[in-house]
């Protein structure tokens, strides 16, 4: 029984594929895919932070592990990691906060068994806010990382 929910799972993940008459491969199609899917953990994609930290909270790790389960079924896949911080702080210390959170983001997907050659890691700082204001409930949603497939 396992089994068959592991295939299930694993088979939940694959991208469609069309075109094999002619060779031609459609690896994401927007109805069908799921990384658009909004019950599928791979649509979740922002993972928040606790002020002035890097540290992936736990609550994501099944996120991560999602996302590490397609990347390596989907080699022609890849991510780049958006490290974002509040705008408390200096411009040069939110972008190495970002990078940092960024990186630490692209060090789980690889402990997961995702290549490298897959991962981008960058950082934008506090230079794009998800919301404004100077009060804690805007700072939070800025203090993330977000996953996004190229491509998509």
């Amino acid at each position: 029984m396992q089994t068959q929910a592991l295939t299930s799972a694993v088979t939940e993940v694959k991208p469609l594929q069309t075109g094999a008459a002619t060779g031609a491969v459609q690896t994401h199609n927007a109805a069908a895919s799921p990384l658009r899917d909004p019950n599928n953990p791979l649509s979740k994609r922002r993972l928040q932070y606790d002020y002035d930290s890097a540290a992936i909270k736990e609550e994501y790790g099944a996120i991560l592990e999602a996302h590490a389960k397609y990347l390596k079924g989907n080699k022609a896949a890849n991510v780049i990691l958006q490290g974002h911080a509040d705008e408390r702080g200096s411009r040069e210390y939110n972008l190495a906060l970002g990078q940092r959170r960024s990186e630490g983001v692209s060090k789980a997907l690889q402990l997961l068994g995702v290549p490298d050659a897959q991962v981008e890691a960058v950082s934008l700082g506090e230079e794009k806010p998800l919301a404004e204001g100077n009060e804690e409930a805007a700072w939070r949603q800025n203090r993330r990382v977000e996953i996004l497939y190229q491509g998509e």
